[in-house]
């Protein structure tokens, strides 16, 4: 068994990893930090191979798909992401093209390669790290939450012509709330919600994509998060989620 796993030098990417390897599965890693992926390399108990690429740039995720698509891939795992705290009018333009490039160009184009590959074969498992902010409006970080929601709505959709055509390839969107990693500190967010463990979120991602869930909460905070936005109308719902993000500009 292999896996692809993008972003995997930190946060809820190095727990995909650190799992994988530890269940048996042999390791793609893709990321921009080479000197990390090595430090991974060596601490993994199974084999990882590295790909250094940078998937703000469409010519580095074909890079990738090319780079790995002769060798056998069971799960691709699009986690790299980043994200922008911040007035709309005010975050620079070239900042948010670079989030909407990670954050959505770079999951559709290599959901698309490899799908086609694992539907050819008719098995594969994608999962994609969405978040519960795909699931309302976020003022303050508005390039962030719609990014969120194209993936996650990307995810359904895909998911469901798979099942429509009867295919065994399974597409998944893991939308955690809040995780505590170094996601807030690289958004210049000042303060930030207590989050669950990367370990948690990574553990209920390959939980459900391999159970064939089409979206995975990994834990009650985001269910009542999800039940919270699916009761209040939207004209309450934006507000307290702008007070939230309000909260991190500090």
């Amino acid at each position: 068994m292999r896996a692809l796993i993008t972003g995997a030098t930190s946060g809820i990417g190095k727990a995909f990893a650190l799992l994988l390897s530890q269940r048996g599965f042999d390791l793609i890693l893709a990321s921009r930090n080479t000197a990390k992926m090595r430090k991974l390399q060596i601490i993994l108990p199974t084999h990882v191979d590295i790909v250094t690429v940078d998937l703000t740039k469409e010519a580095d995720c074909y890079h990738l798909y090319e780079t790995v698509k002769d060798t056998p891939i069971d799960l691709v795992i699009n986690n790299a992401g980043m994200g922008a705290v911040g007035q709309f009018a005010e975050i620079p333009l070239e900042k948010e093209l670079d989030m909407l490039n990670l954050n959505v160009r770079a999951v559709h184009i290599l959901t698309k390669l490899f799908l086609r590959d694992f539907v050819r074969r008719d098995y594969g498992y994608i999962l994609n790290v969405a978040s519960s902010a795909g699931f309302t409006a976020g003022p303050l970080m508005a390039s962030y939450y719609a990014g969120k929601n194209y993936v996650l709505r990307l995810t359904q959709a895909v998911a469901e012509e798979l099942r429509q055509e009867g295919s065994r390839v399974r597409v998944s969107a893991l939308c955690p709330g809040p995780v505590d990693t170094d996601f807030n500190r690289n958004a210049n967010a000042k303060s930030a919600v207590k989050g669950i463990s990367p370990k948690k979120a990574a553990a209920a991602g390959l939980e459900g994509v391999f159970a064939g869930k089409t979206v995975i909460l990994p834990d009650g905070g985001t269910y009542a998060t999800r039940l919270m936005q699916r009761i209040l109308p939207e004209k309450c719902l934006l507000p307290l989620t702008y007070a939230i993000q309000k909260r991190k500009e500090g």
